[in-house]
């Protein structure tokens, strides 16, 4: 990473430096905020006019921000990977079988709740870059960590060919499109598809020890 230049001068004009920074930082936060809220009224990618006129700005302002459209689906994913590794504070991994389900499911059902526009949009998008793809795969492993380890008990009693695929069943049974179909085509409440996946995982997972 580069440093920022070391800016000399009278205060005052490090002063208007520092604001013109801080004003064009909001003015990209926006943008992406504008992008993400269009995106979750709306299955159709949205344009930079669209972007723009959500944001409050010139479309200018948009491309002096961001290469292309596809720069702010990037800047999107990043800024939802970080609020969605926030989101999923561990909480419960030391708890009963219960406890862990119940906190796994709840973080994992919110962070698909919030960002299954964006995701769709990543997935479309995706054969546009590799940068993209890298973005989508630490998404993935970053749910497969978290079963991992919320579900450590469990899985440590398998063999690790056994041990792998249930994880790769359990990551597929708590996608964002199983979440999708869900909400959308079954019509499932919030809590409702929750409880579909609580029951699901627990019919899927082998004895606690402690419970054999």
């Amino acid at each position: 990473m580069i440093d920022d230049p070391v800016v000399t001068g009278p205060p005052a004009v490090k002063r208007r430096i520092d604001g013109r920074r801080l004003r064009s930082e909001r003015t990209r936060q926006l943008i992406i905020e504008s992008y993400l809220d269009l995106l979750r009224e709306s299955p159709q990618p949205p344009t930079a006019s669209q972007i723009a006129k959500r944001a409050g700005y010139s479309v200018r302002s948009v491309f002096e921000r961001f290469a292309d459209l596809l720069a702010l689906s990037f800047a999107a994913a990043d800024h939802a990977f970080a609020q969605g590794m926030a989101q999923a504070v561990i909480h419960h991994a030391d708890g009963d079988r219960q406890a862990r389900l119940l906190s796994q499911v709840e973080t994992r059902a919110g962070i698909c709740e919030r960002w299954l526009p964006l995701w769709r949009a990543l997935l479309h998008n995706q054969h546009e870059s590799e940068l993209l793809k890298v973005r989508i795969e630490r998404m993935r492993d970053a749910v497969a960590a978290r079963l991992l380890l919320m579900y450590q008990p469990e899985l440590s009693t398998l063999p690790e060919a056994d041990r792998n695929q249930l994880v790769i069943a359990l990551e597929a049974l708590t996608d964002f499109e199983s979440w999708g179909r869900m909400r959308e085509r079954h019509g499932l409440s919030v809590e409702a598809a929750r409880e579909v996946w609580v029951n699901a995982i627990d019919r899927m997972l082998p004895p606690t020890p402690q419970e054999s």
